[in-house]
């Protein structure tokens, strides 16, 4: 796909799908403006004039469409719809989805639309700048709530035909998946492969399977001066053990400036549980979620490897894709310290 802010003919079809998908007479676009970040997608900012039909007047949207280069285990546009959909339905607080096309002819890839909604999501200003999010331990209780409402969507309650069966062990399975990756790079790891013995000797009996969004944390929530708006990017979401999301978000790795605040370096442990538990009605087993902490940094080093190769083997020259391939080195320091044994020091 060429420029799209600059190619008058995609603009065109753009227009003119929306008009249709949306009901309307007519759809002009007033602006159009490539967003930051989005390591695997591309985002767009795009300010709407409706004419006609339900969302007749000015619509502020994000067009989420994908990157040159992606990553194996990232889902389809129109199937991350479908999941941010169900969130919606779920009560999670997630951007309205509009519109969702497959069809590449409009713009050269598949892609979705969705209603903006303030605030920031960098990781780094959310930890640092406490004028943003309102109290930090409501906002971080309100995380936990969140999350409960993700993982009340079960094998039981939902069925997306486009994501595997429902693991029977979801540790294995995982473990399972970040190794073959690993095999597949075909690179000496030494720090890595000695995770995979502590994951494989620590691995916790299987657990009730719950969806999970596999990247809930700080960069990936948005929050504005009173507090959260919106939880962003579903293209990983899958079916696991629920303590795997908790680890995820307790990980060192989005903890950003926060290293001090277990709960993505913005609260801590206890009011994010409170609001877990509270909503969700589970306890919360400390156990699963340290091992999970681990995977966590596990895995990431993983996905900083893919990143990485994206940019060095995938042609992709985007200075944050070579960079990020560099975290797998920090990941590694965070296992040594997690893993030692009793009584050692990495």
């Amino acid at each position: 796909m060429t420029e799209l802010s600059g190619d008058s003919g995609a603009r065109q079809r753009l227009s003119e799908r929306l008009a249709a998908e949306l009901a309307a007479d007519s759809v002009d676009i007033i602006g159009m403006e490539r967003l930051s970040g989005g390591a695997i997608q591309e985002n767009w900012a795009v300010d709407l004039k409706v004419q006609g039909g339900k969302s007749a007047g000015a619509l502020s949207a994000v067009l989420r469409t994908d990157s040159p280069t992606g990553v194996a285990v990232s889902l389809s546009r129109a199937q991350e719809y479908q999941l941010l959909s169900a969130a919606w339905r779920a009560g999670v607080t997630v951007p309205e989805p509009l519109v969702c096309v497959t069809d590449k002819s409009v713009i050269g890839k598949e892609f979705c639309l969705m209603r903006r909604v303030a605030g920031t999501a960098l990781g780094q200003k959310i930890t640092r700048d406490l004028s943003l999010g309102g109290d930090r331990e409501a906002l971080t209780e309100r995380m936990g709530r969140e999350m409960a409402r993700i993982h009340s969507m079960t094998p039981e309650t939902h069925s997306f035909d486009f994501l595997p069966d429902p693991p029977t062990d979801a540790a294995g399975a995982e473990l399972a998946t970040m190794c073959a990756f690993l095999d597949a790079m075909d690179r000496p790891r030494p720090v890595l492969d000695w995770t995979i013995r502590w994951l494989e000797r620590n691995r916790p009996d299987p657990a009730e399977i719950v969806l999970a969004h596999h990247d809930f944390r700080t960069g990936n929530y948005m929050i504005d001066a009173d507090g959260l708006t919106a939880i962003l990017d579903w293209e990983f979401a899958g079916w696991s053990d629920r303590h795997e999301d908790i680890g995820w978000f307790h990980a060192m790795c989005w903890r950003f400036s926060g290293r001090d605040k277990p709960a993505g370096g913005i609260g801590s442990r206890a009011a994010f549980l409170r609001g877990y538990e509270g909503e969700s009605g589970v306890k919360v087993d400390p156990v699963k979620t340290y091992y999970w902490e681990v995977y966590a940094h596990f895995r990431w080093a993983v996905i900083a490897l893919q990143q990485g190769d994206r940019y060095l083997v995938g042609g992709e020259r985007t200075l944050d894709l070579g960079l990020t391939g560099r975290r797998s080195a920090e990941m590694e320091l965070e296992l040594l310290r997690m893993t030692a044994p009793a009584g050692e020091t990495p």
